[in-house]
């Protein structure tokens, strides 16, 4: 597939047709109704004296929050490179979903810590208000998610907002399960059981998540790219002595990017072999490279093989 920066702008992914303020129009309806949503779960969740519910709700303000917070990076992605932003704004997106993760991972120990507290008080709860208000709490979550949905494919920014619908769709079907529960047999231990289930996943999924965010805030290399077999193609390729200062990195999500140091053969010349090398590069899907050339009587006295010393 030819290489094309349509994730930048905000479109979904591959659909390249799509209008990138239609995606905001979608996106700014779904803020709406999670916050709308948030507040009828915490005040149904005080009145039936539910922590389940109250987590659901403070999962859906995280939802909102990161819908807020997408809707905001997707708008500055979108800018053009400047003097002062040279490689362009398209990496808010990866730091807006490194903020979203880290609310989230402090929303979940936050609930740890009351549903284990629960267990030692227990509360009664009412599991009637649980029900009503998880039912209309799901099919919020669903709507959202079907928003969303045609956005998350090339965006890991937009991915994590979706990510955090499916949970809260997940959340609000346990809380229906234990409201279900509380009113057949009245074992209101349950409540606290399944804001324990709720935390855990949110932690287990902004744990796993948070890795590849921030292998790209950190430089790193594309996570299906072998370094240095891009390396050993390089030098392999006609009129290649050897390489040396190799940085590959991603620009943005989908974005490799590499620059090295060349030292040609006896002979080569510096033009042909460049357009050899990026026709080498383009076989690994990089599109973006910057190629110093160098002779054996030029080389660099620091010749460190990956980065520079």
């Amino acid at each position: 597939m030819p290489h094309d920066h349509s994730h930048a702008h905000g479109s979904g992914g591959h659909h390249h047709h799509i209008d990138p303020n239609a995606g905001d129009a979608r996106v700014a309806g779904a803020i709406a109704v999670n916050l709308l949503l948030t507040m009828a779960q915490i005040i149904g969740g005080i009145v039936a004296g539910s922590l389940s519910l109250i987590a659901d709700a403070l999962h859906n303000l995280s939802d909102a929050i990161a819908l807020i917070i997408a809707f905001g990076a997707r708008k500055i992605a979108r800018r053009p490179a400047d003097a002062r932003m040279t490689f362009g704004y398209d990496r808010i997106e990866v730091v807006a979903a490194l903020i979203n993760y880290t609310t989230l991972i402090i929303i979940g120990f936050y609930l740890v810590y009351e549903a284990v507290l629960r267990f030692f008080e227990p509360t009664e709860v009412a599991g009637w208000i649980i029900v009503a208000v998880a039912g209309f709490a799901l099919l919020v979550d669903l709507v959202t998610a079907a928003l969303v949905w045609r956005m998350q494919a090339g965006s890991v920014n937009m991915r994590a907002a979706f990510l955090h619908n499916v949970a809260d769709a997940l959340g609000s079907v346990a809380v229906i399960i234990a409201g279900t529960v509380i009113l057949l047999f009245g074992w209101s231990w349950v409540d606290p059981l399944v804001t324990l289930l709720i935390a855990g996943y949110i932690l287990w999924q902004s744990f796993s998540e948070m890795p590849g965010v921030v292998r790209i805030l950190m430089l790193g290399s594309p996570p299906g790219l072998d370094t240095n077999a891009v390396i050993d193609a390089i030098e392999a390729a006609p009129g290649v002595a050897s390489v040396h200062h190799v940085h590959l990195w991603m620009m943005g999500e989908n974005d490799p990017a590499l620059d090295a140091h060349l030292v040609l053969e006896a002979g080569a010349t510096p033009d042909v072999t460049r357009t050899v090398v990026r026709d080498v590069l383009a076989g690994f899907d990089i599109g973006h490279s910057t190629l110093e050339v160098e002779t054996s009587d030029t080389v660099c006295e620091d010749n460190a093989r990956i980065g520079h010393g």
